[in-house]
């Protein structure tokens, strides 16, 4: 998983370089009445997660990187409102103080990791396949190709990779099977900005866990992940 993040850390640099130069690049003098806007796209975040138990923190780094195609289809004469449906992977990881574990009868133990646990890192990651569907208006036109956007949207889809990873000295525990881990997600989208550079925020409306508790105080264990960043719109 290490490397398919370098490599999708130069293939963001790529995009957003391409992006730059080509926004600014007229590419017909024939004017294409039939245009479609913003169907690649890539985009880095923030990660946040709401509603967790008393006592959670985050620590270390938290992150993701986005990327896919969206196909665009207009549904007026003018062309500044449109929808599309597309397909897209995400990489994420979450660092924090909730230790996964399993005891002897290899159920599940979730806990919070206090100042008097020493460690050098505990990451949740994950690998999701997308489904984006958004609701798009613009003020593009055959010949501007920089313009205002707002894209608003959902985004289902599926985890088919997952680790929550514990490491201190001489010690690691791995967790790659968590029945409690919904596979299946649900985020509410929304994109904004002029240009290349765009905000975007995704909220998983769909909890990480189900029936989960911490061991100690039997407290619900939701985990809604909350995704800030850019987002970058090409062809």
């Amino acid at each position: 998983m290490q490397d398919s993040k370098t490599i999708l850390l130069f293939f963001l640099v790529g995009v957003i370089s391409f992006s730059l130069y080509s926004q600014d690049i007229i590419k017909d003098s024939i004017v294409d009445t039939k245009y479609r806007e913003d169907q690649f796209y890539a985009g880095v975040t923030y990660n946040l997660i709401t509603k967790t138990p008393s006592g959670f923190n985050f620590k270390g780094v938290s992150g993701g990187i986005h990327f896919g195609f969206l196909r665009d289809m207009p549904i007026n004469e003018q062309r500044n409102i449109a929808v599309a449906i597309g397909l897209g992977l995400s990489f994420d990881q979450y660092g924090q103080n909730l230790f996964i574990g399993e005891d002897t009868s290899e159920n599940t133990i979730f806990s919070i990791l206090d100042d008097s646990v020493d460690y050098t890192s505990n990451i949740f990651r994950t690998a999701s396949i997308e489904l984006p569907f958004e609701i798009r208006w613009r003020t593009s036109t055959p010949t501007v190709y920089k313009f205002w956007r707002v894209y608003a949207g959902v985004k289902p889809g599926y985890v088919y990779w997952y680790r929550s990873q514990f490491k201190q000295t001489n010690n690691t525990v791995s967790q790659t099977k968590i029945p409690e881990f919904q596979k299946l997600s649900l985020g509410a989208t929304l994109a904004f900005g002029y240009g290349t550079f765009n905000f975007y925020a995704n909220y998983s409306i769909l909890p990480f866990f189900k029936d989960a508790t911490l061991e100690d105080t039997n407290e619900t264990i939701s985990f809604n992940p909350l995704k800030i960043g850019i987002i970058f719109y090409i062809l």
